[in-house]
């Protein structure tokens, strides 16, 4: 139950990245980016200066960020609880994922069906999910029943019946899942690729846990994790649409204002990805994923935006990067390849993922290695600095800003990272303030490690080092 994820600096996941990219439209590279080029020349940072953010503190003491938006009749609430996945005890693993699955279970007098009639009666949508650092929940309602709709998440977030008739039907779900995934070659990658390069850190454990451990979860761990984990000193919280800053201080003491003050959460330490492995996950596929992984940058680090830009150059998901170049236009080796900077609260690392025919992976492995070597070695030019440094301006307020939705998750995202309530208008001169020098550093810092190398598909004898 991951939380949905926008186009930001970084991704921040649960699971690194799927395997291999989806087949992008075929529209044609110079057409798509002259269609970017006028959409950015129109909307450059449009949003970000158009919003007023507020930070809004309750009698309780409960601060969220609200923007105020009066164009439909609809408000939307994001928020977070730090924690997530690396919360799970040992032996109940999935416990966190589970839990996400029961709030709208049922809640204080209400079970599981007069919930949901409740819930369907205001028109409102309520959804929880955990990360491996966090548990989310969202509600999107309509003005003119926000009473009702507000009143239905205090229930949820405070009294979950957690009943044991709803645990049962959805541990049968996530048991169903499970056993599906374990013939699924992109999940068994995965798992083996956490194991690599996590080792013994609540990183490399599945979210989703294992038939043992979803099967010893029982209704008291359920609790358990839930009075850990909610309370006022890990929440963000983040609301956009129909509803004041008067308004929203009741509602957040309404909603919030009786959980504790203390988290009671187990430590988790940082971790340092383990680079220079090779990995190799035999399937009979027609195609064979690649995943390779080099060392990442903090969020707050100075170098970060230097990396952001050269991770864009790199193969960050535009028709120009390096690696789309190289390895679809020039070669067609491949339907897609991208890569992300992965930022999670205790572990940070630059993933480049792709899949080719299983008769060219040691070709296209070798374009990538080599790509990635000459950009470590020699940089961008000012050229592509320059185009990188518009598109990312452009690129954050059409992602990301698009929706009453997408607004309050980002902003709940930027005080997760800490990054100030007048973030968006600072990001472009921190962007346009990185210099050519700055992104060779980051290419050379990030690029020259020896990266661990994971191929899935069929048995490939020596199937080129790369």
């Amino acid at each position: 139950m991951m939380n949905s994820m926008h186009m930001r600096e970084a991704v921040k996941a649960g699971d690194l990245l799927p395997l291999a990219d989806k087949e992008r439209p075929r529209v044609g590279a110079a057409l798509a980016t002259l269609f970017l080029s006028i959409l950015f020349l129109v909307l450059p940072a449009l949003a970000a200066r158009a919003m007023d953010i507020q930070q809004v503190t309750s009698p309780k003491g409960i601060t969220a960020w609200l923007v105020e938006d009066y164009s439909v009749p609809i408000v939307a609430v994001r928020f977070v609880f730090d924690g997530g996945s690396t919360q799970d005890p040992v032996g109940k693993e999935g416990l966190a994922n589970l839990m996400t699955g029961l709030f709208d279970e049922g809640a204080g007098p209400l079970d599981s069906e007069a919930f949901q009639i409740r819930l369907d009666d205001a028109g409102a949508e309520m959804s929880f999910e955990e990360t491996r650092d966090g548990v989310y929940g969202s509600m999107r309602m309509l003005a003119e029943q926000r009473d009702e709709a507000f009143d239905l998440l205090r229930l949820a977030v405070n009294e979950p019946r957690f009943d044991q008739a709803p645990i049962d039907r959805i541990r049968a779900q996530i048991l169903s899942g499970i056993i599906a995934n374990e013939n699924d070659p992109d999940t068994v990658a995965q798992h083996k690729w956490a194991r690599a390069i996590y080792g013994d850190h609540p990183y490399s454990r599945s979210d989703q846990g294992s038939r043992q451990s979803i099967a010893a979860i029982t209704q008291d761990d359920l609790k358990t994790l839930h009075k850990a984990v909610f309370a006022r000193g890990g929440l963000h919280v983040a609301v956009v649409g129909a509803i004041d800053a008067e308004t929203l201080k009741k509602k957040l003491d309404m909603v919030f204002g009786d959980l504790p003050q203390k988290q009671a959460l187990t430590p988790v330490a940082d971790v340092e990805p383990k680079l220079a492995q090779r990995l190799e996950v035999n399937y009979d596929l027609p195609q064979t994923s690649l995943q390779l992984a080099w060392p990442g940058v903090k969020r707050k680090s100075a170098d970060f935006f230097p990396a952001v830009l050269m991770n864009e150059i790199l193969g960050g998901g535009t028709f120009t990067s390096r690696l789309y170049q190289e390895v679809r236009e020039k070669r067609g080796l491949a339907y897609g390849v991208n890569s992300s900077l992965v930022n999670q609260d205790h572990a940070d690392a630059l993933i480049v993922t792709t899949g080719t025919r299983s008769d060219r992976v040691a070709e296209t492995l070798g374009i990538v290695r080599d790509v990635a070597r000459q950009l470590a070695e020699d940089g961008p030019t000012e050229a592509e600095l320059a185009a990188t440094k518009k598109y990312l301006i452009g690129a954050y307020a059409i992602s990301n800003l698009d929706s009453s939705s997408s607004i309050a998750a980002t902003l709940v995202e930027l005080q997760l990272d800490d990054l100030g309530i007048d973030y968006m208008q600072r990001r472009a001169g921190y962007i346009n303030a990185v210099t050519l020098d700055q992104v060779k550093a980051a290419a050379k810092k990030l690029l020259t490690a020896e990266p661990t190398i994971m191929v899935v598909g069929p048995p490939l004898a020596g199937a080129g080092k790369g």
